[in-house]
């Protein structure tokens, strides 16, 4: 399944356009890699998605062409949620957040 499909399928980004426009733009990464939209997804990959300062990594557990909303959660799970304090000029609030 394309990743922009799967992105809008599972629910993580509203709208496929949407999902689309996250990826050609460089903020999802499968299995460590940055991909586009078109890159196909598997079982067991792992996704890292950049939503502003925010950083969600899940690992996709079930492809299925359509889901009901309720279901849509069983398609992946959670690894993590990296939250950054950052200001609007892109800067850290603190320092120890650039010693990554």
């Amino acid at each position: 399944m394309r990743l922009d499909k799967f992105l809008k399928v599972s629910r993580l980004v509203k709208r496929r356009t949407l999902a689309k426009e996250v990826c050609d733009a460089g903020r999802v990464e499968v299995n460590g890699r940055v991909a586009k939209a078109g890159t196909e997804v598997a079982v067991l990959d792992r996704l890292s998605i950049r939503f502003g300062q925010r950083t969600l990594t899940v690992r996709i557990d079930k492809i299925v062409e359509q889901t009901r909303k309720e279901q849509a959660a069983e398609m992946y799970t959670v690894l993590g949620e990296d939250k950054r304090a950052g200001t609007s000029d892109g800067t850290f609030d603190d320092e120890d957040d650039l010693e990554d």
